[in-house]
């Protein structure tokens, strides 16, 4: 989860962030001003003062804000002079804009507010159209409206050139007041209240952001033009309402919600990125006709209320579609206010406490959450407070007559004049001296700068000890009380001492000293807020957060009791402990060691309800129990058996596999079902695996987890995996990971691949890769990199089965694509209703299944949509204003029928061995395939990557140590590139979009990017084209390593991997067994010697059967290297064995250097 920030104003008018990653509110760099609220997106916030004058806070970035002021200078020919200034009266102004239009001198433009800076003078751009013009910058054209060109010719009788400055904006980190252009013949209309949102309609311009705003006379404002490169917008547009508005606030997409004077709501309807103001408003009623709404907040597709009595209210049914919803429902609890983020995570404002509360629980799945909880982490001056105090306190142990001695010079504290006060009764006056008095160190607390601002806010800080009990207190240590703060009656929270440690005495006016005099409320007493935005502020679902444990230190009664207890008083106290437990060990256990043991081997057996896929007719899901039994011998090994229980025509049967027999287990991408797959190398040769699915997910995962930690037990497979481990993946993103046996590549009784057992690692992935020194990197998704921190499990994979370091939250998004078909008919132009013959009209890309928006569903249940159907405008071959794409035929790709993408974003989230590298996504990844026993001699690893644009970058500083390496070094390239892979002696290879293959060369250890001689080796290089073909490249020599030519291996190949000793291992997408047909099926290359590098024949491993949704264990599954896939370059007329034995494609071609 990357860092963002909560932002919250307290009562005091100061603004306050805190971090998703941190535990302490900090103070805004820039609290001059006092605010009324604010409104946050991920890199500003906005917010209203209390001089009712609107604000933008733009966070600081390595990357400036730019704008580009351009004007341009127009001259026509005449005759006497040539080019001169004079114009025609019906020609352009002499300065102009680009369109000629207005009027643009350059020393009438100005900068639109003082938070820009020019960066440097006018200039002329002397480019024009990626050329260079002539000297001066001129541009040639007929007349003014006509085409211009950087050639002059003879009838060239206009010219102009374009002058340009560039500004930039320089208030960062600093609140940049809004320029205000109100008339100045009307009254001012102040601002009330703002939202800032709209950040998911339109990618166009970039940041774009909608700023919506109500004036204190009930009108509603839109600030047009607000985006990254111009965060102050351009000026305020008056929206018309059916009545007068009281509070705003706008969802990162298109919700838009106001209430109203009457207590009814506003919905704003039709917007869209064509139109981000929207069109019309429509009215939504009160949950109640006795209390109107008074506060509203939206998200993505959630509305959160408060009506006038506090009480809270979610509204039902809201969408895109159905932005006004269905119906209301009450929640628990009171508050002032709450607040909708980013994941429509919730914030509110409680109304008794002015506490802070955050909705946990909040899902895709459940929007409206679970429960409240008080967020308590304390401000960051506190922190610091506290830190003095507690060692001071703890200066206390070593130096306590010291303490004691100065303690007893002081003056008493405010709980000594609280006894005072008692004791002379309610109608007796206190002494000066003992409240208001100069010699009381807590006197600058009641006066303070917190405290001054209101005559009626009154805080009180208890001290930690009094120097005596006195009548009627507790005998015994005590936590300090919360000062409770109202804004219409003062409040004072009653006093408590500890008594029984007079060691203590004058610790409290010491201590705690400094807090009265900085802050407005003590350090132990929680901060009263006025307002949330947790707009910037990006929780995942399952995110462990640091805001709901007090982390300032000891609370004061355990602060007072270590003063007590001296550090020689300690070391007794434990040893004495240690004794103890000495004693009782040898009393129970040592006695005892000549008897035999009672019983010989331990039984443990877990059941449930599951359900069964039989594979025979009626070829249908069953209802089954199953029973895990495991037991432990006396030498301590553990093994396990699986009973499935079924009834087949009034008939009870069973099944049972013997866990150490598993060689994997494998959820199964299922829309409906949460299902998995169970391997034995039997089942693995026919294909035919043994199906189970659960009623829940976590049922699932509770299965997953007991039976692969049973799997490991028996196989006495523990721990993170070795260094050279073989890695994979399957097409639903789960990792798996398999030890490599010695016999996996002996020449005489080779163990099979169908053998091998993989077990699940935490985490979601696309692309995995690992070398010979145990360095992993994956790529998601949404192609962000990943790297292996070293640990194990994460998931449904909790206790023993996962490490208890090294786990982190990991989320991938992907996008689902459906497409909308129409075609033409002379009547009625494009319309829905298609031939017989046609497609489907909401289809897949193939068009051979129907897909609807309604259902179309995530790829499994583990995922959540994030984001409505939109239009995908980036297709390839381009879009029109709309989004279709035209053809002939829905074949082929010329004019005559249409159909429109659309794509919706889901997203998952989960918990794995992988931290995230940023910031540069990639589209795919390659590290050198060292041996184990190769010398390192203290280089790095070496690890090659394409950007997701298509650009090739080397990491440095890639180790052992630091597998995340410290930098990207960018490498030129002439076209952009789709995958790469080095070799064992540091030779790349890459392919290009357009299918050519490229060979890098002058590549080595201690020059990553080129600039030495190559190295000695000759590695195996392999690739696979677009039509799934295998192919060697021969004649591959130290002097020679392009090589020669390409060789014809075999065809049905998804995936290929090299390993350091030349072990090829491949990924075929089709494999017949003795009960079914498998996809993704792991293949192992035999046979591959110096002399026959292309090795003799494959053995087949695991895959799945097509009687479940696919699930491929793929995309390079060791840490291997030397990948390519390219277009096919097999001669005409060669031909090549196939893993599956189908047949090949046609051929093309591919180009090597």
């Amino acid at each position: 989860m990357p860092n963002s920030v909560l932002w919250a104003v307290d009562l005091f008018g100061k603004v306050y962030t805190l971090s998703t990653a941190g535990q302490y509110w900090e103070l805004c760099k820039d609290n001059r001003l006092e605010f009324k609220r604010v409104s946050a997106a991920m890199q500003c916030c906005w917010g209203i003062a209390c001089d009712n004058q609107v604000y933008v806070y733009v966070c600081a970035s390595d990357v400036p804000i730019r704008r580009r002021e351009e004007a341009y200078e127009n001259q026509r020919w005449n005759p006497v002079g040539g080019f001169c200034e004079k114009l025609l009266p019906s020609d352009r102004w002499q300065w102009s804009d680009v369109s000629g239009l207005q009027q643009r001198p350059l020393d009438g433009v100005a900068l639109p507010s003082p938070h820009w800076e020019w960066e440097s003078d006018w200039y002329v751009d002397e480019n024009f159209g990626g050329e260079p013009t002539e000297k001066g910058g001129w541009t040639y054209a007929i007349d003014f409206p006509a085409t211009y060109t950087r050639d002059k010719k003879w009838n060239s009788c206009v010219r102009r050139r374009r002058w340009i400055r560039y500004r930039r904006y320089k208030s960062r980190d600093t609140w940049a007041k809004i320029p205000s252009k109100d008339d100045p013949k009307q009254l001012p209309d102040p601002f009330n209240d703002l939202s800032v949102g709209g950040w998911e309609i339109t990618d166009e311009p970039v940041g774009r952001l909608s700023v919506w705003a109500v004036s204190l006379q009930g009108k509603v404002w839109y600030r047009e033009d607000v985006s990254h490169p111009n965060p102050e917008g351009s000026s305020w547009s008056l929206m018309d309402t059916p009545g007068e508005a009281v509070q705003i606030s706008c969802g990162p997409h298109d919700l838009l919600w106001v209430t109203l004077w009457e207590g009814q709501a506003l919905v704003r309807e039709g917007i869209n990125r064509n139109n981000p103001k929207g069109s019309s408003w429509s009215i939504v009623e009160p949950p109640t006709s006795e209390n109107g709404i008074m506060h509203v907040s939206v998200g993505v597709g959630v509305v959160w209320a408060i009506t006038k009595d506090r009480k809270v209210w979610f509204r039902r049914g809201v969408n895109s579609h159905n932005p006004c919803g269905t119906s209301w429902i009450e929640m628990v609890g009171d508050m002032m206010m709450v607040n909708v983020g980013l994941n429509d995570q919730v914030w509110g404002i409680g109304c008794e406490d002015r506490a802070m509360y955050f909705r946990q629980g909040v899902t895709q799945s459940e929007l409206s959450g679970k429960t409240w909880k008080a967020i308590v982490a304390s401000r960051e001056s506190d922190r610091s407070h506290s830190g003095s105090s507690s060692s001071l306190l703890s200066a206390g142990c070593f130096f306590g007559d010291e303490v004691r001695g100065s303690g007893e010079s002081c003056a008493p504290s405010d709980t000594d004049a609280s006894l005072e006060a008692e004791r002379l009764g309610p109608d007796q006056p206190v002494p000066a001296e003992s409240v208001d008095g100069p010699r009381n160190p807590r006197d600058s607390l009641a006066t303070g700068p917190g405290i001054g601002r209101t005559t009626e806010h009154a805080v009180e800080v208890t001290s930690l000890a009094t120097p005596a009990p006195g009548p009627g207190l507790a005998s015994t240590p005590a936590e300090l009380p919360w000062t409770n703060i109202d804004l219409k009656e003062p409040k004072r929270a009653p006093s408590h001492s500890a008594a029984g440690f007079p060691e203590t005495a004058g610790l409290s006016s010491l201590g705690l000293l400094p807090l009265g005099l900085e802050e407005p409320y003590g350090a132990d007493d929680h901060s009263l807020w006025a307002w949330v935005s947790g707009g910037g502020c990006a929780v995942e679902a399952h995110s462990v957060l640091k805001w709901f444990t007090i982390q300032s230190g000891l609370s004061p009664s355990v602060q007072t009791l270590s003063l007590s207890i001296t550090p020689a008083q300690t070391a007794a106290w434990r040893k004495q402990i240690f004794q103890q437990l000495t004693e009782r060990t040898k009393r129970e256990l040592e006695n005892f060691r000549h008897y035999e043991q009672a019983v010989e081997q331990s039984v443990w057996v877990k059941t449930g309800a599951l359900q069964w896929w039989c594979d025979w007719k009626p070829h249908k899901w069953v209802d089954v129990r199953v029973a895990l039994e495991q037991f432990t011998g006396l030498d301590g090994a553990r093994d396990s058996i699986l009973f499935i229980y079924y009834v087949v025509h009034e008939e009870k049967k069973y099944l049972h596999v013997f866990l150490n027999e598993v060689t994997l287990l494998v959820p199964v991408l299922n829309e409906t079902k949460h299902s998995f797959a169970l391997y034995t190398p039997e089942r693995t040769r026919q294909r035919w695996p043994v199906h189970l699915a659960a009623a829940t997910e976590q049922d699932m995962n509770d299965w997953l987890a007991l039976l692969n930690l049973s799997c490991c037990e028996s196989r006495r497979v523990h721990g993170r995996p070795s260094p050279q481990a073989i890695w994979s993946v399957t097409c639903k993103g789960d990792i798996f990971v398999s030890e490599p046996s010695p016999d996996l590549e002996a020449s005489e009784h080779m163990l099979p691949c169908d053998q091998m057992f993989w077990r699940q690692m935490g985490g979601h992935l696309r692309v995995v890769e690992a070398s010979g020194r145990g360095v992993v990197w994956g790529i998601g998704y949404d192609h962000t990199a990943w790297v292996y921190t070293g640990g194990y499990g994460g998931g449904c994979f909790q206790g023993l089965a996962s490490s208890t370091s090294n786990i982190y939250t990991q989320s991938d998004v992907k996008c689902v694509y459906i497409y909308e078909n129409q075609r033409w008919n002379p009547v009625t132009g494009y319309s829905s209703r298609g031939l017989p013959t046609d497609r489907y009209m909401w289809s897949d890309a193939s068009g051979l299944q129907e897909c609807t928006k309604a259902g179309t569903k995530p790829p499994s249940l583990q995922w959540t949509w994030v984001s409505d159907w939109s239009v995908d405008f980036s297709v390839p071959g381009g879009t029109d204003q709309e989004g279709w794409q035209y053809a002939s035929d829905f074949p082929h790709q010329t004019p005559g029928f249409c159909f429109l993408p659309l794509c919706r974003k889901c997203k998952l989230v989960t918990t794995g061995p992988w931290l995230e590298v940023a910031p540069i996504t990639l589209g795919d990844v390659s590290i050198i395939p060292e041996s184990p026993d190769a010398n390192r001699s203290g280089h790095s690893i070496a690890l090659w990557a394409v950007s997701d644009k298509g650009d090739v970058l080397c990491r440095l500083g890639v180790s052992e140590l630091n597998p995340a390496g410290s930098s990207w070094l960018h490498v030129g390239t002439d076209q952009p590139f789709t995958s790469i892979s080095i070799g064992a002696c540091h030779q790349v290879w890459a392919v290009a979009r357009d299918g050519s293959a490229f060979y890098r060369g002058s590549v080595s250890p201690t020059q990553p990017a080129g600039e030495c001689t190559p190295p000695g080796g000759s590695p195996a290089v392999v690739s696979r084209d677009e039509g799934g073909n295998l192919w060697y490249r021969q004649g591959v020599t130290p002097s020679y390593p392009q090589g020669s030519s390409w060789e014809h291996v075999s065809n049905n190949v998804c995936r290929v991997s090299v390993g350091p000793l030349d072990q090829v291992w491949v990924i075929a997408n089709k494999v017949q067994g003795s009960h079914g047909l498998s996809r993704g099926t792991v293949c192992h290359r035999t046979g591959v010697q110096p002399r026959e590098p292309k090795g003799q024949g494959w053995d087949y491993g695991i895959g799945v059967s097509g009687a479940s949704p696919c699930q491929v264990p793929g995309r390079r599954p060791s840490g291997l290297a030397q990948t390519l896939q390219s277009q096919d370059p097999r001669p005409q007329g060669e031909g090549g064995e196939d893993p599956s034995r189908s047949s090949c494609p046609a051929p093309s071609r591919v180009n090597s250097r």
